[in-house]
């Protein structure tokens, strides 16, 4: 069990674990691309979430160098690696705040796939 950390920001805005990692992902290969094979997901999936964080924000969280024959880079600005470092921040945070409360429910569930009767209340 693990707690997964959404930052919704209005009704359109919302950052998640999805798209840190994508950033993540983004930082260590040097590409989107490279970053959307990791993750499983098409470049242009993977753009579309990369651009669409970097207007979510005043500053960049990224920038593209155009390709030509080694093709094209993108690297995480200054704030882009301090928004990765304060979601994950947060997300620690929130495991260590309800550490104890997930194992209560994780130490309650049924095992996975059992079949559970309906319980009549009257």
């Amino acid at each position: 069990m693990r707690v997964t950390l959404r930052l919704d920001f209005d009704d359109r805005r919302h950052l998640g674990h999805g798209k840190i990692r994508l950033l993540e992902l983004i930082d260590a290969n040097g590409s989107i691309s490279s970053a959307a094979r990791a993750m499983g997901m098409s470049y242009r999936r993977a753009w579309l979430l990369t651009d669409e964080v970097n207007r979510m924000f005043a500053e960049p969280v990224f920038a593209t160098k155009l390709g030509g024959k080694g093709g094209g880079k993108a690297q995480l600005t200054d704030f882009g690696r301090s928004l990765v470092t304060l979601y994950r921040r947060m997300e620690r945070q929130t495991e260590g705040d309800f550490g104890d409360d997930i194992r209560r429910l994780e130490a309650a569930l049924a095992p996975a796939g059992a079949a559970r009767g309906r319980v009549r209340v009257d």
